[in-house]
């Protein structure tokens, strides 16, 4: 179905990389004006972590545009490593990373959402926020993503008497230049990953991205509070 998201304005945060750079990549193919946000590389830069950037961006983006129909909140950033070599700065660093980047610019895009009237907020969790992966040191990824799970919810709740749905894509491993990183520095971890799925290979951000394009258009309506895990079926059994 071509022109899925056409007239739509949306958001993407983290879209210079990964996960976020495919869905605004898609998006725009499927007819949304695209705002692309990322500390480098997109449409307008931003530290995602700075209440007063954020706070300017959006307003700026809702006086160009009026409103904001769809915001994707791909923009995170996490320190892996065991509980007893991380440190207490590299844990709340890793909050940071994962919830403030969701809750800033989401707070700050909530008068442009509500303006819509039938907006979308697309958050992302991960199989990580359901189940450990034996051998990657992930604690507080996966306590940053749980957060979110959470967070997505209550959005939900609260968007709801201004037409704001609110829902999360669950990824599994996605082959993307962090997770590149990842895997080279654990050399047994994509057969730890592929032992896990179902579907016997590592998922790819347009896997995430058709999934969010759904979540974003009109086919997608009814659906709030949801989270869909994307993942090759690790979190199936």
């Amino acid at each position: 179905m071509p022109d899925r998201l056409s007239g739509k304005v949306a958001v993407v945060t983290g879209a210079a990389a990964g996960i976020g750079k495919g869905c605004a990549r898609i998006f725009r193919e499927e007819g949304a004006a695209v705002i692309g946000v990322d500390l480098a590389g997109a449409d307008r830069a931003c530290d995602l972590t700075d209440e007063t950037q954020v706070s300017a961006l959006f307003a700026a983006i809702v006086a160009e545009h009026g409103r904001i129909d769809v915001l994707v909140n791909a923009a995170a950033f996490a320190v892996f490593a065991w509980i007893e070599e991380m440190t207490l700065a590299e844990w709340r660093r890793t909050l940071t990373g994962e919830l403030d980047t969701v809750f800033l610019p989401t707070r700050a895009a909530w008068a442009g959402l509500k303006a819509s009237g039938a907006a979308s907020v697309i958050n992302f969790a991960s199989a990580n926020a359901r189940h450990a992966l034996d051998g990657s040191a992930a604690l507080a990824h996966c306590a940053g993503k749980g957060g979110v799970l959470a967070m997505t919810r209550q959005l939900a709740m609260e968007g709801a008497p201004h037409g704001i749905r609110a829902n999360s894509i669950s990824p599994g491993f996605i082959r993307t230049e962090a997770t590149g990183r990842h895997l080279a520095e654990v050399p047994d971890l994509r057969d730890r990953v592929l032992a896990k799925n179902m579907v016997k290979r590592l998922g790819e951000p347009e896997d995430i991205a058709w999934c969010a394009t759904w979540l974003a258009s009109d086919e997608a309506r009814y659906v709030t509070g949801a989270d869909i895990a994307v993942d090759g079926g690790a979190t199936a059994w």
